[in-house]
């Protein structure tokens, strides 16, 4: 593949597109995303927006909000976290108390997009974009509750799930389709930092230009560098987390089937155990989104085993 020349888009979300002359790519995007025009009014403040990496494991996020005052929580997260959908859950919390006033009736809660964009197995489906809503259905004649003609008119929405935060999982290394549509443009940029040149969704031609690291100066050329290392750390971290677990798990294995003094017991012992710790190493490597080919270097199994999971 060849190497992309831009910026990656986490960087460039934490800092380029939190500039006003680059909201048009950020639109872009989320308008691809809901299938509706979005066009950002400001960004806002949030505990997460850190501007410095001291932070090894630090996340990227950004909350804005568009013409319509809705809220647009937007966070690329690299990291696999077992309780991301509950950080999902309390970004929308928190973003509804801070933006209302104490005084204020329901009826001025925000309207709270989630959109997040993660390079890990989150879950398990078969899809790479997945959308939350809430949806209230009788429990008896399986009906779908929906708001009278009076609310419509007062809260200009068309059903009860409108009223509530809509979440928006983009699983960005399960994308392997032909990009067909805006959206899956955007997905394919995200995975791989490349633009076709046949590419027409809103925001990638400007996000072509506005992204070159050729129009990075020097100090931010740096803050880029450090960030890449960042990435590397991380990786690093999590394999010889694998990797170390794996030999210790060897060793304890070793360690028990000599005990056992039993020559044939050890034998096949060994061989199922290395099996099973190598299936489980190879399953958590899959959800951590590292390729069939390094799974396969690293534990010794077959492609054959490796698709079984």
């Amino acid at each position: 593949m060849k190497k992309s020349n831009l910026i990656r888009f986490d960087w460039a979300f934490k800092r380029l597109l939190r500039q006003k002359a680059n909201f048009v790519v950020l639109e872009g995007f989320l308008t691809s995303l809901l299938g509706k025009p979005i066009h950002i009014l400001r960004i806002l403040d949030s505990e997460g927006n850190k501007q410095k990496y001291d932070d090894k494991f630090n996340r990227v996020d950004l909350l804005a909000e568009n013409q319509d005052g809705e809220l647009l929580i937007v966070e690329v997260q690299n990291n696999r976290e077992l309780d991301y959908f509950h950080r999902m859950l309390y970004g929308t919390a928190k973003a509804i108390t801070e933006y209302i006033k104490e005084s204020a009736e329901y009826a001025a809660v925000k309207k709270v997009y989630s959109i997040n964009i993660v390079y890990f197995e989150l879950g398990q489906g078969k899809d790479y974009v997945y959308r939350g809503v809430t949806e209230f259905r009788g429990i008896h004649e399986n009906d779908v509750l929906r708001l009278s003609v009076s609310q419509k008119k007062q809260f200009h929405r068309e059903t009860v799930g409108d009223l509530y935060p809509e979440y928006y999982v983009l699983r960005v290394e399960d994308f392997n389709a032909v990009a067909k549509t805006p959206l899956d443009e955007w997905i394919e940029f995200l995975k791989t930092g490349n633009i076709a040149k046949t590419a027409t969704a809103p925001g990638l031609r400007e996000a072509r230009e506005k992204l070159r690291k050729d129009k990075m100066n020097e100090a931010e050329r740096s803050a880029y560098e450090d960030h890449l290392e960042n990435l590397r750390y991380q990786k690093s971290v999590i394999t010889t987390g694998i990797i170390e677990g794996h030999m210790k798990g060897k060793a304890e294995g070793l360690a028990e089937g000599k005990a056992e003094g039993r020559a044939e017991g050890l034998a096949e012992g060994k061989a199922e155990g290395e099996y099973a710790k190598a299936m489980a190493i190879a399953e958590k490597a899959l959800q951590m989104g590292m390729s069939i080919e390094a799974i396969v270097a690293l534990t010794g199994l077959s492609e054959k085993d490796i698709k079984k999971l």
